[in-house]
């Protein structure tokens, strides 16, 4: 029974919280117009993405702090306070002028509260996955945190849904008016509803704090620091790790939040129909997520992420080719379909592999470092990287090709890490010191 309010409350909270930071990548080319009037289209995006990739900015330090915070106080506070920053940076987007009302200082404002989004989800991710993991018993622990990517998946099915309807039912001026506003100020329900649900999770650290063993690493975690302990003490680990999630990551932002972008300006799809295939990558990811994760409880997190990437690197530039010969929305559906279950595929045993890694009193830490850092680097800043490949060669396919080649990369951290499957990640000698 506590497993499964685990899972409920974790995937609810983390799923509205995504929905806040993701709805804002949908909603690109509207908020171009609207706080970039004075650059072409193509600079209207460029900039639009490029503030939705400066969120990611802060991802890293919001990793730290909340990290090493969730270390201290425990994971519940942790996330209760993710969810206040991100519902904050909601609403100023929510009641931000425009820049016809104000000039530069709306854009500015828009940045300030993306950096805001951004230091909440870097926390977030690493909180509510070690809160999962460690509610998990060894043959599990895929399937409890495989809960943490369906909850992304949920929140990116929400937000696309949610636009799309509007890109539907509205006039594009009603929809420049005020109709943009709406999906954030849903997005504010996130502080009352992600509070009562958090209220009632069960604490994970506070076992650890009764344990010989746990206690000598508090003593020594209150004298360094966590972000010192995790570095010092783990950053062959935090480097591998780092590399090995640059993959997946960029494959996600890539086919969740550029792929509408792309099918819009590029293939000349209606934009509802372009938001309806981000939310089927959202679907897929939540009904696939919790069977992965079983699967990688059985075979081993390491041949699933191979496999899957390698699957990935042989569909990416077939799929990128056949759209721009066949745009139809059966096709976009078909590719985005594919590449979402090979996104799944990886993304699940990534994401469970990177707590294992930790030992306990760093665990949140170690696990908000790794991922806000890779988020931050391949991931907050594809769609802008796509966008200027693509203007800067030409060549429509050029998102396929920075994908393939990131994919490829990512394989070499995998070569230095430690396959947990049924291990105990909380026996005295699991992480040995670097």
């Amino acid at each position: 029974m506590s497993r499964r309010r685990t899972i409920v409350a974790t995937t609810i909270g983390n799923g509205l919280e995504f929905f806040d930071f993701t709805v804002y990548g949908f909603l690109a080319l509207v908020i171009g117009k609207l706080f970039f009037p004075t650059f072409s289209s193509y600079g209207q995006l460029l900039l639009t993405v490029a503030s939705f990739g400066v969120g990611f900015v802060m991802r890293p330090l919001g990793g730290i702090v909340i990290g090493s915070y969730a270390d201290r106080a425990g994971r519940k506070k942790a996330m209760t306070l993710t969810i206040f920053l991100m519902a904050l940076g909601c609403a100023m987007i929510a009641f931000a002028p425009t820049y016809a009302q104000i000039g530069v200082a709306a854009p500015v404002l828009i940045v300030l509260a993306r950096l805001i989004q951004g230091f909440s989800a870097g926390g977030e991710v690493g909180a509510s996955t070690t809160l999962l993991v460690e509610h998990a018993t060894a043959r599990n622990r895929g399937y409890m945190a495989s809960w943490q990517f369906a909850s992304q998946g949920l929140g990116i099915l929400m937000g696309a849904v949610v636009v799309g309807v509007l890109l539907t039912a509205l006039s594009p001026q009603a929809m420049e008016s005020w109709g943009w506003r709406v999906p954030f100020v849903l997005g504010m329900l996130i502080a009352p509803v992600g509070m009562y649900i958090r209220r009632h999770l069960e604490e994970s650290l506070d076992e650890a704090r009764h344990q010989p063993a746990a206690g000598a690493a508090a003593g020594a975690l209150r004298r360094r620091g966590s972000l010192a302990a995790v570095c010092r003490d783990h950053g062959k680990t935090v480097l591998a790790a780092i590399l090995a999630i640059i993959g997946g990551t960029a494959a996600a932002y890539v086919v969740t939040f550029y792929m509408p972008t792309y099918a819009i300006r590029e293939l000349g799809l209606p934009p509802p129909v372009a938001l309806f295939g981000a939310a089927l990558t959202g679907l897929l990811s939540f009904a696939l997520a919790p069977l992965v994760g079983l699967w990688s409880d059985r075979i081993g997190r390491k041949p699933l992420i191979v496999g899957s990437r390698i699957a990935l690197a042989l569909l990416i530039y077939p799929g990128f080719l056949w759209l721009n010969a066949s745009p139809t929305p059966a096709v976009l559906f078909t590719v985005v379909g594919l590449l979402s279950i090979t996104l799944v595929l990886q993304t699940v045993p990534g994401i469970t592999m990177l707590p294992e890694m930790f030992p306990k009193h760093v665990r949140a830490t170690g696990m908000s470092l790794v991922y806000s850092v890779g988020v931050a680097l391949f991931g907050g800043f594809s769609p802008f990287i796509s966008t200027w490949l693509l203007n800067a060669t030409g060549n429509k396919l050029a998102p396929a090709w920075y994908l393939l080649v990131v994919s490829m990369v990512s394989l070499l951290g995998l070569l230095w890490m430690r396959d947990f499957t049924g291990r105990d990640i909380d026996a005295p000698d699991a992480h040995p010191a670097a």
